[in-house]
């Protein structure tokens, strides 16, 4: 971590070609910054249920799904590590807990992997590229303050919050669970819930081996996600 800039972990990555994308979601909208696919509207546009999707693909109201208010609670299975649950607060942040549900809902996340991962920082997974490029085809709003939405929730040990890139709507699937408080994230990310059973399998995860100060993981060591279900 000598070498890592906590408050820039927005711009961190492989390499500096990527430096937009590794804590990004690498959502279709990412294309000038990010990958080279090409920007494009989710395909399924029977999503009348979608919420309001913009013409860049980006989610700015909830999925109607039943998850745009209250707590929901998702249980994140990790194969050889353990289950950890978590709660969800979509009062605080609707659209992201709502488009977490819908992946999860979907089977988006099973079979991904933790790519990448800093002991005494943060676990982060999600990415269907397994590098930190890649995302959903949608792109999320951001909700925290540093983007005009209020979100009182704390990157606190425990917290999880949405990868994203220097863009403030960049978020899309890839996600991260706080190892340690880190003070210097808030305003900056959108934290939509805690861990409420299973730290000790966070704490496990923080201790795969990373190859650079960047987190990144060999191929080999990558905990691979079995399964997020939505519990309710």
């Amino acid at each position: 971590m000598s070498s890592i800039n906590r408050r820039e972990f927005m711009g961190l990555s492989l390499s500096a070609l990527s430096a937009l994308t590794l804590a990004a979601c690498g959502g279709s909208s990412q294309s000038s910054s990010a990958s080279s696919s090409s920007s494009s509207t989710p395909s399924d546009t029977s999503s009348a249920e979608a919420g309001h999707i913009t013409a860049s693909g980006t989610l700015t109201t909830p999925y109607d799904e039943g998850y745009s208010s209250g707590l929901h609670h998702a249980t994140i299975v990790v194969k050889d590590y353990g289950t950890i649950k978590v709660e969800l607060d979509a009062d605080t942040a609707p659209v992201t807990v709502s488009n977490f549900a819908h992946l999860a809902n979907q089977g988006f996340y099973d079979g991904l992997k933790f790519h990448r991962i800093m002991k005494d920082f943060m676990v982060q997974g999600g990415d269907p590229k397994g590098d930190g490029t890649g995302g959903s085809d949608v792109n999320i709003i951001g909700e925290f303050s540093a983007n005009g939405k209020k979100n009182d929730i704390k990157h606190e040990r425990g917290v999880i919050s949405m990868a994203r890139s220097s863009s403030n709507n960049s978020a899309s699937s890839q996600f991260f669970i706080m190892h340690k408080t880190t003070a210097s994230l808030d305003g900056q990310y959108a934290a939509f819930g805690h861990v409420t059973e299973g730290m000790d399998v966070v704490d496990k995860l923080a201790e795969v081996p990373a190859t650079d100060d960047n987190g990144t993981v060999a191929e080999e060591n990558k905990p691979i996600i079995e399964s997020i279900k939505m519990d309710d």
